[in-house]
């Protein structure tokens, strides 16, 4: 969730690291800190808030380095503060530690420690660590950090430096994304390899409590057992992407205007028309293995969850094939049976959130074959699973998924019709269900023309702070999408639900100061959908609808307000409806003042349980 970067080499140490730390700001963040060694003393400033700010104390300070790590967190354990943010010290000072992760045991490791004599500080998880080195420390850097590593329990990623050793950083990676990046005469260390674009390609990946022991010059890595490991680097295809909001206000109202592009983007060269069938790069499955596919279990969290129910609907409906949807924060504590011919589908924005890639461990473990839905090449999720697919919306700035979902759906649109035309889908149906997928950027872009009649509706709600989402069959995981993006983004409480479920306990909430928006476009739920509108109508409940244009005339008469959104088939219908609730989303946050691209308390990448 946080972002670390470090560097050691012939560039200043304290810009390049910032500038570096910059890169993974769009993740979510509180405060940010930064350490280095000058006169074999430790050298630092942290500040709570942006990391603009963290620059300004930086240049204050006259922080002049060679050698630098830094982060930006996220709070785990302890409010967001001056004292809480990273990096942490040793009761001297003689280490600094950036920790990405969760120290499970902490508390346990800290009570021993206390029992010692040692002084904690701050209220996180993360001093623990830099007590132990220090108390390991006996002049040899390496083997404190191998003697101290194998204590900790749970998922981290760590840099570490020592006053001491003012040529050296050790970094650690244990199921949290650590890599290195490799160049002539300098050094760099992120947590994403995305944040190397444009100093390096050459990486090496940490994982497994594997030790980094980092110089200018030259990279070494270890296990925690002091053994040395031969380790190949790789190299990555990074992009440099500028983050430029171009005309837009913010980066979420840019990336919901993006979706004609991205959902082009997911479908180029990934079809075949003649056929009617969808066709993959970096598959690794063959037509044989598809065949034998009897089950399909999809595991992920947050709005990749709601893709995937969306996923689980196309799934037993155009292929016939038995889907079960898991949020994978639950699913990895489960025990599952996992019978022969099961085929897992593990989705993932940033290709790094935790729980999915415990549960995908978890899974393949037991035997079963991954296929992995993400946006992020190099992420740890392309690396598990046995076959990948990438979104390729390109870089989402904004903490809350927009172009990502839409990219989504898109992706296991075209993965349920290859696995439908391999069992019973006839050639016409596949063709007609391309036709339907093509003509969804030109629907898309009618969708945002009504950006400026959706503001006015949105401005006439703001105020509220309860809201419904309801939908029926592909609209259920539709009205949960929904109503995340309106909490996320506008700190508004907004529950989704299946619209037969209103019935049973949420009704008693309905009145007229809680607005539902109801998403009514789903042609086989349809007449069923109105009823659910006549009983909110009956209790005095707003409703916001959210129909298509052969649904309009019928919903008007029940609905307070309508966004019309086009025509088309159900299985698709979710992608044009949920844009509109973006951008309804959207405008109440704006209306209401919230820091939209960056909302409180969230990060981008959720690499914590």
């Amino acid at each position: 969730m946080c972002g670390i970067f470090g560097y050691i080499g012939k560039k200043n140490a304290a810009q390049t690291t910032l500038t570096g730390l910059k890169k993974l700001e769009y993740r979510g963040y509180d405060s940010a800190g930064i350490a280095g060694v000058q006169d074999n003393k430790i050298l630092f400033s942290k500040e709570v808030g942006k990391i603009a700010v963290l620059e300004q104390e930086v240049e204050k300070n006259k922080l002049d380095l060679h050698i630098a790590i830094a982060q930006t967190r996220w709070a785990t354990h302890g409010k967001p503060s001056k004292i809480n943010a990273h990096p942490h010290f040793d009761e001297n000072q003689t280490v600094a530690v950036v920790h990405n992760g969760i120290i499970e045991n902490y508390e346990h490791l800290k009570a021993e420690l206390q029992a010692q004599g040692v002084k904690f500080v701050s209220d996180t998880d993360t001093e623990v660590v830099a007590h132990l080195i220090a108390k390991h420390y006996k002049g040899d850097f390496l083997k404190a950090v191998q003697d101290a590593i194998p204590q900790l329990k749970g998922a981290f990623a760590i840099a570490m430096i020592h006053k001491n050793h003012p040529d050296e950083i050790i970094a650690v990676g244990h199921e949290a994304p650590m890599v290195v990046g490799i160049s002539s005469g300098e050094m760099y260390l992120a947590s994403d390899p995305q944040a190397l674009a444009g100093y390096t390609k050459e990486v090496l990946f940490l994982q497994h409590s594997e030790i980094a022991c980092i110089k200018k010059d030259k990279v070494e890595i270890y296990n925690s057992s002091e053994g040395k490991i031969d380790k190949k680097s790789e190299q990555l295809d990074l992009v440099h992407h500028e983050a430029e909001k171009g005309k837009f206000a913010h980066f979420t109202l840019k990336e919901i205007h993006e979706q004609p592009s991205t959902v082009r983007a997911a479908l180029v060269s990934r079809f075949h028309d003649e056929y009617g069938t969808a066709i993959f790069e970096n598959l690794n499955f063959d037509v044989s293995e598809l065949l034998r596919v009897q089950r399909i279990i999809i595991v992920a969290c947050g709005t990749s969850w709601h893709s995937g129910i969306i996923g689980g609907y196309m799934l037993e409906e155009m292929a016939r094939i038995p889907t079960q949807v898991e949020i994978a924060s639950e699913f990895r504590y489960k025990n599952p049976v996992i019978p022969p011919g099961s085929l897992v589908i593990a989705i993932s924005q940033s290709g790094e959130t935790a729980d999915t890639i415990a549960a995908v461990r978890e899974l393949k473990a037991k035997g079963a074959k991954v296929l992995g839905i993400c946006n992020v090449t190099n992420s740890a999720l392309s690396r598990e699973a046995d076959g990948v697919i990438y979104l390729r919306a390109g870089p989402e700035i904004g903490v809350c998924s927009t172009k990502a979902y839409t990219s989504q759906v898109t992706v296991l649109s075209l993965f349920a019709l290859m696995l439908a035309r391999m069992r019973n889908m006839s050639k016409q149906e596949g063709q007609e269900f391309l036709n339907e997928l093509k003509a969804l950027p030109e629907k898309i872009e009618k969708v945002l023309a009504q950006a400026p009649a959706i503001q006015k509706i949105a401005d006439k709600y703001a105020e509220h702070n309860n809201f419904f989402y309801i939908g029926r069959n592909y609209m259920y995981g539709t009205s949960l999408e929904g109503a995340l993006k309106l909490k996320e983004i506008s700190y508004i409480n907004a529950n989704g639900y299946p619209s037969g479920e209103l019935k049973h306990g949420p009704i008693a909430l309905i009145d007229e100061t809680t607005p539902t928006v109801a998403l009514v476009a789903n042609k086989a739920t349809f007449d069923k959908s109105l009823s659910n509108l006549n009983e909110i109508k009956a209790r005095n409940g707003k409703i916001i609808a959210i129909a298509e244009e052969s649904q309009a005339a019928a919903v008007k008469k029940l609905a307070d307000d309508v966004i019309v959104v086009p025509d088309t088939i159900d299985p698709l219908s979710t992608i044009l409806s949920v844009i509109a609730s973006q951008l309804l989303a959207y405008y109440i946050a704006l209306k209401r003042g919230c820091d939209i691209d960056q909302p409180r308390n969230l990060a981008k990448s959720v690499t914590v349980e």
